[in-house]
C-alpha cells in the first residue's frame, strides 16, 4: 500500500489538490490559534458562537460528572441515558415533530435513514450537489440514483413523470442550505412537486437547524411550511447547535423505524453524554437568546455587502455560507495562504468537494465576530483586491 500511495500522494501535490491537517492550539469560535499566532476564524460552521456560550459549556461539564465520558456502548445494549431522551424530547418540540432520534454524527444519521428507507426496488432523486454522505448513503442502498439539477424543481418534476412509476417508491433527497455553496433550496416548490407524483421528500437541514427561519428552526420554518408525513428532516447537532451528533425528526412511526433498522444506529456507541447535553443547552440558549440570531444575520449583511463593493465574485450570498469563487485551484490555495499571512483563516475549497474549474474561498460568518474584525478582514481583502494579489 505504501509503495502504491506514494505517487498517487505526489500526483495530487501536482495537481494543487494535497490535503493535510492543520493543528489549531486553541480556539474561542470567532478566534483560532495556529502556531502562537491569532487569526479571524472565517472558516467554522458554529454559526451562533455556541460551542464557548457559559451556558453550553457549563452543561457538557455538569453531564461529564453525571454520566462519565463516554455513553459505552449502544443505546440498545447498554440503554438510553436520560440526557439522550430529553434531547430527542427537546429536538422534535424544536423542530415540530412528533419524535426524533439521534445519531453519533449527521453522517451516519444519512446512512440509517437513506438506507432504511429505500432498497434495490426503490428509486432515489438526489439534488447535484448533495453532501458526501447522502451520495455514500444512496449508493449503500443500492436504489436506483438519479440526479435532478441544482435546484430546479422543473427537472425533478419531469424526472418523477417518467420514472417514479416503475419502482416500489421514491425518495426525493436536497439540503436545506447548500454547504460549500450556501444557496436555500426551494423547498416549498420540491415538496409541491413530491406530494404531485407521491414521493417522499428528505430534507437535509444541518446547515439551515439554527440559522434559518424566524426563532432558527431551519428550512421548514424558512418557508412558513409545517412538517407533514412523507416530509423527512434531518440534521446535525455540529453546525449552529455547537456540539457534536445528528439526528432524524419524524413521526413516531419513522422513528421507531429506524431504531429497528438503521444499522447506523443500532451498531455504533452512543453518542457521548457531555455532547449531548451540550446540544440540548445550546437548543435553550436560541430559545432564549434570540438576539443571538439577528447578531448573526447582521454580520452576514456586514460581510456580503463588504464582499460586494470589492467585486469579488460571490456563489451565493443568502446565507452565513459567503464563497468567493476563483476557479482555479492553484491560485486558490495561494490566495488562501496570502490570507492566513495576513491573519484570517478561510480555507481552499477544491475538486472533488466543488466541481473541477469551481474552487472557492469559503468563509462562513458567526454570530460572535465583532464588526470591528469583520471591517479589518474586509480591508486586508481589499488591499489585497488593489494589489491584484486576490
Amino acid at each position: 500500500m505504501n509503495n502504491k500511495a506514494v505517487p498517487l500522494l505526489e500526483a495530487l501535490r501536482e495537481q494543487g489538490l494535497y490535503r493535510e491537517l492543520r493543528e489549531i492550539e486553541s480556539a474561542n469560535g470567532a478566534e483560532i490559534v495556529i502556531d502562537g499566532k491569532t487569526y479571524l476564524n472565517l472558516a467554522s460552521n458554529n454559526y451562533l458562537g455556541l460551542t464557548t456560550h457559559p451556558r453550553v459549556v457549563r452543561a457538557a461539564t455538569e453531564a461529564i460528572r453525571r454520566y462519565g465520558t463516554g455513553s459505552g456502548a449502544s443505546r440498545l445494549i447498554s440503554g438510553t441515558m436520560s440526557i439522550h431522551a430529553e434531547l430527542e424530547q427537546a429536538l422534535a418540540k424544536f423542530k415540530q415533530t412528533e419524535c426524533a432520534l439521534v445519531f453519533s454524527t449527521g453522517y451516519m444519521a444519512n446512512l440509517g435513514l437513506v438506507t432504511s428507507l429505500v432498497g434495490a426496488e426503490d428509486l432515489v432523486i438526489s439534488d447535484r450537489l448533495c453532501h458526501a454522505s447522502i451520495i455514500d448513503a444512496c449508493r449503500l442502498s443500492k436504489a436506483k440514483l438519479l440526479i435532478f439539477p441544482h435546484r430546479d424543481a422543473g427537472r425533478l418534476k419531469d424526472l418523477l413523470k417518467k420514472r417514479a412509476k416503475k419502482f416500489r417508491r421514491t425518495l426525493v433527497i436536497t439540503e436545506s442550505v447548500f454547504s460549500m455553496d450556501g444557496d436555500i433550496a426551494p423547498l416549498d416548490q420540491l415538496w409541491k412537486v413530491c406530494k404531485e407524483q407521491d414521493a417522499w421528500l428528505l430534507i437535509d437541514d444541518a446547515h439551515g437547524t439554527g440559522v434559518l427561519g424566524p426563532s432558527g428552526r431551519g428550512g421548514l420554518a424558512h418557508f412558513k411550511m409545517m412538517p407533514q408525513e412523507g416530509l423527512i428532516q434531518m440534521g446535525t447537532l455540529s453546525k449552529a447547535l455547537g456540539s457534536l451528533g445528528g439526528y432524524v425528526a419524524g413521526s413516531r412511526t419513522l422513528i421507531d423505524y429506524l431504531i429497528n433498522k438503521a444499522r447506523s444506529f443500532i451498531y455504533t456507541t452512543a453518542l457521548p453524554p457531555a455532547s449531548a447535553a451540550a446540544a440540548l443547552e445550546a437548543i435553550r440558549v436560541i430559545q432564549d437568546e434570540p438576539q443571538r440570531l439577528k447578531k448573526l444575520w447582521s454580520n452576514v449583511a456586514l460581510w456580503r455587502d463588504g464582499l460586494r463593493r470589492v467585486g469579488l465574485p460571490l456563489v451565493s450570498d443568502q446565507t452565513p455560507i459567503l464563497p468567493v469563487l476563483l476557479g482555479d485551484t492553484r491560485r486558490t490555495s495561494a490566495v488562501a495562504e496570502m490570507l492566513r499571512a495576513h491573519g484570517i483563516y478561510a480555507p481552499a475549497i477544491r475538486p472533488p468537494t466543488v466541481p473541477k474549474g469551481q474552487a472557492r474561498i469559503r468563509t462562513t460568518v458567526m454570530a460572535t465576530h465583532s464588526p470591528q474584525a469583520l471591517e479589518e478582514a474586509f480591508m486586508k481583502m481589499t488591499a489585497l483586491v488593489h494589489r491584484g494579489e486576490l
